[in-house]
Order: structure tokens, then sequence, then C-alpha cells
């Protein structure tokens, strides 16, 4: 397996080039049928060690409970789990449902990250609460206005993490001054405005709910207000992938993706099934323009195929970086996903790079 010549490095500082394009990886640590979590965390590990040596910039996890199919509910401790066995690809979370926590406790999680693992942890931040309301009390214990308070629950994440203040009394130990990087992530218009408002890096889940993927970059941008962490706009898009040697294989292996992202929408979440042949043929009108909605950020095919879609999405959406899922039942067939969609990212970095030099 041949590296590729994408960066990895860290979010864009303040003077920092934007010419460069970024592509990283979203786990969801899918537990497939007929297996279980253990096998799920295992498969981390060799699969973040694979997209390392492609030169994928960022290995990220995110936060859902009560999911059947994914295994990464206690998102810290996967990081933690994932970073120890890489060496440079930077670990974080995509995303950390802040209304789920009290700041102080996300501060000690990602600052004793960053103690173990400087300069390569990322804390990425929703608000949803990654689950249903009867697991969100469970989590919470009462939602009275946990949601509504995201905006200032950052800020005192951001002062947990920042360097110590006068007359401080409570601190993050660790964690203080380690200034771990903040990003906003969302599904809507309000993470846009969040992270325009405190000059954040902003991450789209384009990959699921792409609707208002457009409004939402295009409010972020325009509203951007430079800030200590970053000095000007910079957009990560969830992007699905299902790449595979022939297009035959491609559409077959992308049917267990599409199995579950319809029981998600239908409200029968489940474990990612195997794939099945001819899948769409057997869908109601309905069930096909519930998928038909989520293909906005999507590809399915050989290694041009991938090139040609990838390409096309970057340069209608200037996005800064893609964040890569590839939801593929047979283990080995998605890291031979992840290497194909590398292999085609050279390619679209470059010309993206020229471009815009």
């Amino acid at each position: 397996m041949a590296e590729t010549d994408i960066d990895v490095t860290a979010p864009l500082t303040p003077g920092e080039s934007s010419s460069r394009l970024r592509f990283s990886v979203l786990d969801l640590a899918p537990i497939v049928q007929g297996s279980d979590a253990g096998t799920a965390l295992a498969n981390t590990i060799p699969l973040a060690q694979h997209v390392e040596r492609l030169g994928y910039t960022r290995y990220w996890v995110a936060e859902h409970h009560n999911m059947q199919g994914i295994a990464s509910s206690a998102t810290a401790v996967v990081i933690g789990h994932v970073a120890a066995a890489t060496n440079h690809i930077r670990v974080g979370s995509g995303g950390i449902m802040l209304p789920n926590h009290a700041p102080l406790v996300i501060a000690e999680q990602f600052g004793t990250l960053a103690s173990l693992y400087p300069g390569r942890i990322d804390l990425g931040l929703g608000r949803a609460p990654g689950t249903d309301q009867q697991t969100a009390y469970a989590l919470r214990r009462t939602l009275n206005s946990a949601v509504d308070s995201f905006p200032q629950d950052i800020r005192e994440l951001q002062f947990f993490l920042g360097p110590r203040q006068e007359n401080q009394k409570v601190h993050a130990i660790p964690g203080m001054n380690t200034n771990v990087p903040i990003w906003i992530l969302g599904s809507s218009l309000y993470g846009a405005q969040v992270a325009a408002m405190y000059g954040l890096p902003f991450g789209f889940a384009s990959h699921f709910a792409p609707a208002m993927m457009n409004e939402a970059v295009s409010i972020y941008r325009e509203k951007f207000r430079p800030s200590e962490q970053l000095d000007r706009p910079y957009v990560m898009l969830g992007y699905n992938a299902c790449a595979a040697d022939t297009m035959e294989e491609a559409n077959f292996l992308r049917t267990s993706g599409l199995q579950s992202f319809l029981r998600m929408r239908t409200g029968r979440p489940s474990q990612l099934p195997p794939p099945v042949k001819d899948f769409e043929a057997t869908l109601d009108p309905a069930s096909r323009n519930v998928l038909r909605t989520a293909r906005a950020a999507s590809v399915v095919g050989d290694r041009q195929v991938v090139l040609d879609g990838m390409q096309e999405f970057v340069s209608e959406t200037q996005a800064d970086e893609l964040i890569v899922v590839c939801q593929i039942y047979d283990f080995q067939k998605r890291l031979r996903s992840y290497e194909i969609v590398a292999d085609a990212a050279k390619e679209v970095t470059r010309v993206y790079s020229t471009e815009a030099a």
C-alpha cells in the first residue's frame, strides 16, 4: 500500500494557507449482524492504522446511544484506544453530544487525551442527543434547557481548556491550557451559526442529512468571525463512499449502508446487515425517495467513478475537507474501499491545489 500525499495536519490556524484539501475518516464502529461490539471495537485498530498509512488527516468516532449497530457510545474511551495504537493521525470526536455532559467532564476527558497524545486530539461538538428522547433522559436525568445552553456550554468548555485565569476556582486537571481544537458539528443551520459566531471550524453531517448542506455552509462562510483558533472559515463535509474494484461489487456492497439508513429513518435501527442483490428493486416508492435524498453527498463505484464523484462534490461545495464514511459489512472490503478512496483523493487533491494556487 503506497502512502498518499494528503497532508496530515491540524485544522487551519491563523495565517496558514487554505489551498490544501484534506481527507479524513468517520468510523461509526459498526456492529454487523452476526457479530458483537467487541469485534467492532477491535476493528477500529487495524482500520485506523490502515488509513494512517494511507495518509488520511484524522480518524473520528461518534457518540451514539442505544443504537444496536454502533459501538462508540463511550467516545473518549474509543479515542484513547485508537490513539494508543497509531502514531501521527489526528484522533477525535465526530462528535461529542455536549448537552449530554457537563463541560468540565469533557474538558477533563479530552484534556487527559491531549496530555497522553499531545497535538493529535480533536474535539468535535454537537448539540443533538445522539439518541431518542427516552435514552436522552436516561443520560441527562433532565432535558430542561440542556440543548438551549449549547453556546454557553461551548464557552465554558473553552474556558476549562484554556489558560488559568485570575481568581479561577475550578480547574480541569488535566485539561487546563491544553487548548484542544474545538469543532462545531451539525445537520441544520443552527450549528453553522454557532460555528460562525465563535470562529470555529464547521463540520456538516451531509453524509446522512444533506438537505440543508449548501445553505448551512453559505451562512457559516458569510457570518464567520475570526477567532484565536481560526482566522477564516473552514468547512468539513461528511461524505459516503463505497468503493470497490468493479461497479458491480461497489453497488452490491453499498446495499448494507442503504438498508441501515432506511431502517434508521423509519425508526427501526439495527446492526449493519449483509449486502443483498437487487435491494432497491424490492422497495416501495416512498422508501426509494428516502434513499434518493441521502445521495447528494455519496459516491458508489470503482476508482474512476469515485474520483469523478469526489471531484465534482468538492468543486461544487469548495469544501476544505471531506470526512469519509464507508458503511460496508465485510471488514476487508471496508479496508479496500478506504484504500481506493485514498488513491483517488491524490488526484482530487492535486487538482484542487492547482486551482487554489
